[in-house]
């Protein structure tokens, strides 16, 4: 992983994520399931100018599905990143 680009695909923005960021000063991020937490760290302070305090992140396996045709699929495994930044520190997101 060498582009910060392919570490951070998204922000994840839902009410919970919005109630963080707001309170908490914490965002949330659709990350590369193959990223670690320090790449994560250095594709944020990269890409955005910011420094960060803290990441979590969670792994989501992938639900069985059906389709149409009633054939059996799944959805693609992804990873969220929940990133602290520091006192002071916000990032515009619209």
């Amino acid at each position: 992983m060498k582009e910060y680009f392919d570490i951070i695909q998204n922000v994840h923005l839902t009410e919970k994520a919005t109630i963080l960021s707001e309170r908490g000063n914490q965002y949330v991020f659709r990350v590369s399931p193959k990223a670690n937490k320090i790449q994560i760290r250095q594709a944020i302070e990269k890409l955005f100018q910011k420094k960060v305090v803290r990441v979590n992140t969670c792994n989501f396996l992938g639900k069985a599905k059906r389709g149409r045709t009633q054939r059996p699929g799944f959805t693609s495994d992804w990873k969220k990143a929940i990133v602290t930044l520091a006192p002071g520190e916000k990032i515009e997101l619209a």
